[in-house]
């Protein structure tokens, strides 16, 4: 690049040969629009495609540039084009074919009116390898903040910080700060009606599992943000990704705020004072969304894209589909699109388990599949308006969690079967497979969530089961929309 750049150089000396030996032709190609041409096809293939891409608005005559290739002596293009000039065994190449492999280059996407050249842009998959530490290493810890939740609610632990300060990291260490936070509680109702004969001792126990999910939360702000303005400073993070990541941003700051009106729900005065279920299944569902877009992200800095010659597997009965690529892409198509349906029917299913948790649910009925000797309780619409039955009545909440869970597991065994006949690449058979397991794994979870009475360590797993089970789902669908279309 610096040789061509000089005033007194090898191409000024080449470009005064070519006008002397008459090269040009009939052709008027101005001196820079050729040298930039010429330069394209000297230079490595990545920085060709680049000039190209910058070429496309030139209106590059190729009967210009051709009177230059067939009529140049090989030991000038040669010179000239020392990339395009050899073949593979290193003999040297006729002008003709110097012209081919040059148009095919640059010069033919070149003289295209208002297409761009295909430039090898930098995918996603490409970005820094600290960048793909950071955004795996915050979507671990929304995981953890779900969990980490779902342990205060089964404690009940969630009203027991009564003040939300946006930088109260320190808990209690002396005595005397831990009388102080808990003539704070006892002012509130859950300990007036609820928990009148609690010891400071019982208080700290349920204060833990709160201070660590509101700092955990804090950490995730300052672990995300931060690094997040840095990599923006060094210019890694442009175009659609930075819309992707800074909404990614916003999204972890309304989670915050949305916690904290879901526990001043639960310090008013009621007859059992808890959260607000809608509030609840608000707070945990943006939290499976903020989390699903974490891991779609991460998915994308760290999993290597497939390639077009990716081995599909297939069962011996697929074998006569899989010969017509037309049949292969359409079976696809519908996985793509039902998987995306399982995803939602994961999702929906999680958000039914916060009503069951929100109204202690999990309580109502302890065996299964019957519900108290019914397959259909009595009384699942005894509530006015029926519409307030499906939120607000404790029994008909459980039923239908009961039957959004079985509607999910035999979907995902469906898609499984279905996808025997389906050519798919290993490692979206891999997703496949997993998810059905863990599907199996969470349904048996939620029945023994029944009969151990929603143990806590029992209930928190069916929990996290359940965001195991989505973050499969995602990968499958991130699986799935990488194969061709």
């Amino acid at each position: 690049m610096q040789r061509l750049s000089r005033p007194r150089s090898t191409w000024t000396t080449f470009s005064g040969g070519v006008e002397r030996a008459g090269l040009f032709g009939t052709a008027r190609s101005g001196s820079s629009s050729l040298s930039r041409t010429l330069f394209a096809a000297t230079c490595p293939p990545s920085r060709a495609l680049t000039v190209a891409g910058r070429l496309a608005p030139m209106r590059t005559s190729s009967s210009g540039v051709a009177p230059l290739f067939t009529s140049a002596r090989p030991g000038i293009a040669a010179r000239v084009f020392p990339r395009l000039a050899t073949a593979t065994n290193g003999a040297a190449l006729r002008p003709a074919t110097l012209l081919r492999r040059a148009n095919s280059t640059v010069t033919h996407q070149a003289t295209q009116p208002g297409v761009m050249p295909k430039v090898a842009a930098a995918t996603w998959h490409d970005v820094p390898t600290s960048m793909k530490v950071w955004i795996a290493g915050c979507t671990a810890t929304v995981f953890g903040m779900v969990v980490v939740g779902g342990l205060t609610r089964l404690t009940e632990s969630g009203l027991s910080m009564v003040d939300w300060g946006v930088l109260q990291m320190k808990p209690p260490i002396t005595q005397e700060e831990w009388e102080a936070e808990f003539d704070k509680y006892k002012q509130f109702p859950e300990y007036k009606k609820l928990n009148s004969k609690m010891t400071v001792e019982e208080f700290k126990s349920i204060y833990y599992y709160e201070w660590a999910h509101r700092n955990l939360g804090r950490f995730l702000g300052a672990a995300y943000t931060l690094p997040l303005l840095y990599f923006t400073a060094r210019g890694h993070v442009r175009g659609p990704l930075r819309t992707r990541l800074y909404a990614i941003a916003a999204g972890i700051g309304f989670q915050g705020l949305l916690g904290w009106y879901m526990v001043k729900s639960g310090l008013v005065e009621k007859d059992h004072p808890r959260v607000s279920q809608y509030r609840l299944a608000a707070h945990l569902g943006s939290a499976f969304v903020l989390y699903t877009a974490m891991l779609w992200t991460t998915f994308d800095f760290v999993l290597t894209p497939l390639t077009t010659t990716a081995k599909l597997t297939t069962s011996a009965a697929a074998s006569a589909a899989a010969a017509s690529a037309p049949t292969v892409l359409k079976l696809q198509a519908k996985m793509r699109k039902y998987a995306h349906g399982v995803a939602g029917l994961v999702f929906l299913t999680a958000i039914s388990g916060a009503f069951v948790a929100g109204l202690d649910a999990g309580l109502i009925y302890t065996d299964f599949p019957y519900m108290g000797g019914q397959l259909v309780p009595n009384e699942i619409l005894d509530m006015d308006p029926k519409w307030r039955n499906f939120t607000e009545n404790d029994v008909t909440v459980q039923f239908q969690h009961r039957v959004l869970g079985i509607t999910t597991f035999s979907s995902i065994v469906a898609m499984w079967l279905w996808s025997r006949k389906v050519p798919l690449p290993p490692r979206s058979r891999l997703a496949m497979n997993a998810l059905l397991g863990m599907a199996s794994l969470q349904v048996t979870l939620g029945i023994a969530t029944l009969y151990t009475l929603v143990m806590t360590h029992v209930a928190a797993t069916h929990q996290a089961g359940s965001l195991t089970l989505l973050s499969i789902a995602t990968w499958l669908m991130h699986e799935l929309k990488r194969l061709p279309k």
